[in-house]
């Protein structure tokens, strides 16, 4: 199949250097320095109680810095609650890193970063580099075009079209490969940009015909305004995972309990609600998703 490109821009992925899990820090500052004998993250923050967590600062409603201080999101807040209870400290201190869809696989693997929260779905692919918590969601992926683009209802008319391909994100393939990474193997035109924010600018400066990705990240965005639609045609099955270190089953297991904790207390549905209650075709998560395992 073949696929035309425009523009495509890919940001530089960093060197993948093998390191301690619970390095952290990634600045050479001492936030991680005491951890770097542990073997695991969750040893790390029940030893320091500290710990480095990469999400997004880009995406509204999800993980959105405002330079107000830490990142404000579903994402964030689901992050606080397992920290939280994996260390079992509620003071534990958290140091908040951005990890754009470009860098989440080399961040963990270098130490940037001890866990990811950053609408990172779980692919067979990211599997291989990455051990993955969770998920603890799984969102659709959707369609989001101009308020006017009467000629898009569905996904299937994207075929042509110009579509967004963020940076480190596979949500572009799901248009335009077959299975099994793809699926709907359309011939659409690929339009880069570095992250969603740049892609949502391109789509309102008529630069695109639409953003496909995730319905939470799309609804974000759609409640910061503008004149946007979304098509309420989902797709696919997006399992949202928390990123670890390749190898961390200890952290995995840890995090595992937390999630599920977290969906029988009802904090799950208040965090939701919180952060997408008014969205329309969304619904609030009843019951813990099925965890993909930590081998």
């Amino acid at each position: 199949m073949r696929v035309r490109r425009f523009s495509v821009a890919f940001a530089a992925a960093g060197a993948l250097t093998l390191g301690l899990a619970a390095c952290g820090g990634g600045g050479g500052g001492d936030t991680g320095a005491t951890a770097d004998k542990a073997t695991s993250v969750v040893d790390k923050v029940k030893n320091t109680k500290r710990i480095v967590v990469g999400t997004k600062w880009d995406q509204p409603g999800l993980g959105l810095n405002t330079g107000a201080g830490e990142p404000q999101g579903f994402d964030v807040d689901i992050a606080k609650y397992v920290v939280k209870e994996i260390s079992g400290d509620p003071n534990v201190q958290i140091e908040w890193k951005e990890s754009a869809s470009s860098n989440r696989e080399p961040f963990l693997a270098n130490g940037t970063v001890d866990i990811v929260f950053a609408t990172y779905s779980i692919t067979e692919e990211r599997k291989a580099k990455v051990t993955f918590g969770g998920p603890y969601i799984v969102a659709h992926q959707d369609t989001m075009v101009r308020g006017d683009a009467a000629e898009i209802t569905k996904a299937t008319d994207l075929a042509g079209k110009r579509i967004c391909q963020a940076a480190g994100s596979n949500s572009y393939k799901r248009i335009t490969d077959p299975p099994p990474d793809g699926k709907l193997d359309l011939d659409a035109k690929l339009v880069g940009a570095s992250n969603y924010s740049e892609c949502v600018s391109k789509l309102s400066g008529n630069n695109l015909d639409a953003v496909t990705t995730d319905d939470l990240i799309l609804a974000g965005f759609a409640a910061q305004g503008g004149n946007f639609k979304i098509l309420g045609d989902p797709f696919t099955d997006e399992k949202y995972g928390i990123g670890l270190k390749k190898g961390d089953t200890k952290t995995c297991e840890a995090v595992n309990k937390a999630v599920t904790k977290m969906y029988s207390d009802g904090t799950a549905k208040q965090i939701f609600d919180k952060w997408f209650g008014k969205a329309q075709g969304l619904s609030a998560p009843t019951a813990v998703p099925p965890f993909e395992g930590c081998a």
